[in-house]
């Protein structure tokens, strides 16, 4: 990479909890050593301010960057650079940049030059003023409402929050919207003012265009995508949910349960998601389906499926869910996922639960009955009956919890029996009490009673295997395992030799 070091990955940061806000003074570095980020409570205008922190240019450095990115631009291989690995990208820029500056005739010292070198890939290579936020490990969803006003994000400690990034312009603002679309392999005009994508990382695009749509000018909205999913140790820490919970969960999934994540926008449904995909037997077969990539599965044997919008505005080439869905049937899974269920592919799911095929599905609703409602009336439209599959309801709740907000696993239900008119006859065996913010267990699961008929297992039997996993969850946690590998590792290591597992971990 010649003479520039550049860490785009740089270690992830402990950070406290604040109970005050205004207290919060934290920094901590996202792209190393050009940019650190700065999150502190602004006295003058009353709120935590997320500021980006890059290199400082002096007024003839600011000409000079100008200069050289003028020039770049006539000589940049776009093809090159849409095709390569960081590295070499890196490499790429350095290389043309110092070629320009000398054919330029431009004096620059190599300190300076490195402060430049940072702007031409952030602006060539990256992702302009967001480039430093989509490299922050703790942003979710990064938030733009239109031409002057800051961009907000979600922080995974201090949810949301007020950056010191804002496009001043609206050609700046409608230039950035395109290169969005161009990464996305998507298409934006004033003829097709509405943009939904997904970025080479797997984030999604939501993104508008002209006045008509957003009366402040174009917008965007990016909900990142997490390389590296949280774990269920991980969750533990956030006081989501209880090791009784997960344990749960677990045996389901190894007695092939359905079981549906349900709650409001971002309330963490795909998080829970993601984190009880780990308990999913090693050797199993798993087959996903979304339609914008959320899902990172931790295991070699699964098939990632996305849909594919179409190419014109007939839909030529188009595959939605309901084709991809049908498809995995013929695919031979073992357990089938959909990253959130909309319109007439829930049929197609429901019915492979009623032929044995396990599935985990999210969707948005805040209640079994209104999860149900939704299930049967359009565009779903789907036989109550059907309902009688799903085994578990996970319902996931926004939550204030001592003046930050936060989310809980606000209750797991069980379906019992849904009768033709849509009435849902269920149980509640975990719960959560925001009072006290504590989960309670009422021992008196449906599903256990359900599994020991199917697999010819006694219920003091199932109990007593909830138990252990709960004790072995409970004791990973306090040991800090919360690396996906070394969790992934421990829960299949279980399946092969459980009593190893168990006294490693020192549980009896």
């Amino acid at each position: 990479m010649g003479d520039i070091n550049i860490n785009l990955s740089p270690r992830v940061p402990a950070i406290p909890r604040f109970n005050d806000k205004t207290k919060i003074d934290v920094r901590y570095m996202v792209i190393s050593p050009f940019v650190s980020i700065h999150v502190a409570w602004d006295e003058k205008v009353g709120e935590l301010i997320y500021n980006v922190e890059e290199p400082i240019l002096s007024e003839e450095d600011k000409g000079n960057l100008k200069r050289i990115e003028q020039a770049m631009r006539e000589v940049v291989n776009v093809n090159f650079v849409g095709a390569q690995g960081e590295e070499k990208l890196i490499d790429y820029v350095d290389k043309t940049a110092r070629l320009v500056i000398s054919e330029l005739g431009m004096k620059i010292e190599e300190e300076i030059f490195k402060k430049i070198f940072f702007f031409l890939y952030r602006d060539f290579i990256g992702l302009n003023e967001i480039e430093a936020m989509m490299r922050d490990y703790f942003i979710e969803d990064i938030e733009c409402n239109g031409v002057g006003e800051p961009i907000y994000i979600v922080h995974r400690v201090f949810r949301n929050v007020k950056t010191n990034i804002k496009f001043d312009s609206v050609e700046k603002l409608a230039n950035f919207v395109e290169k969005l679309a161009q990464k996305t392999g998507r298409y934006i005009s004033y003829a097709s003012p509405m943009l939904d994508g997904s970025l080479p990382d797997g984030s999604r695009v939501n993104a508008t265009y002209t006045k008509d749509i957003s009366s402040k000018g174009p917008t965007f909205t990016i909900r990142k995508f997490t390389k590296v999913p949280w774990t269920p140790t991980q969750l533990i820490g956030f006081n989501t949910l209880s090791p009784e919970m997960l344990a749960y969960f677990w045996m389901l999934l190894e007695y092939k349960s359905n079981i549906m994540i349900v709650g409001g926008t971002a309330s963490g449904k795909t998080t829970l998601l993601n984190a009880i995909a780990f308990f999913i037997p090693p050797e199993a077969r798993v087959v996903s389906i979304e339609d914008t990539r959320e899902l990172n599965l931790p295991r070699e044997n699964w098939l990632p499926s996305v849909v594919r919008t179409g190419v014109s505005s007939a839909g030529v080439g188009e595959v939605d869910m309901f084709t991809l869905l049908k498809g995995s049937f013929r695919q031979n899974p073992d357990y089938v996922i959909v990253g959130e269920v909309r319109g007439k592919e829930a049929a197609v799911l429901f019915q492979g639960m009623a032929s044995g095929h396990a599935s985990i599905s999210t969707i948005h609703a805040d209640s079994v009955d209104t999860l149900i409602r939704r299930l049967e009336t359009p565009p779903i439209s789907l036989n109550p009956a059907l309902v009688n599959g799903l085994d578990a309801v996970a319902i996931m709740t926004h939550a204030i919890v001592k003046k930050h907000e936060t989310r809980r696993l606000r209750e797991i239900v069980e379906i019992v029996n849904v009768q033709q008119d849509g009435t849902a006859m269920t149980n509640t065996p975990f719960s959560w009490n925001p009072a006290d913010d504590q989960f309670y267990f009422k021992k008196n699961s449906k599903i256990v009673e359900k599994i020991s008929g199917r697999f010819g297992l006694t219920v003091e039997e199932l109990q007593k295997e909830l138990e252990t996993r709960t004790k072995l969850i409970y004791a990973l946690f306090q040991r800090k395992v919360f690396g996906y590998e070394e969790v992934q590792r421990t829960v299949n290591e279980y399946h092969r030799n459980p009593a190893a597992v168990l006294q490693k971990f020192g549980v009896v």
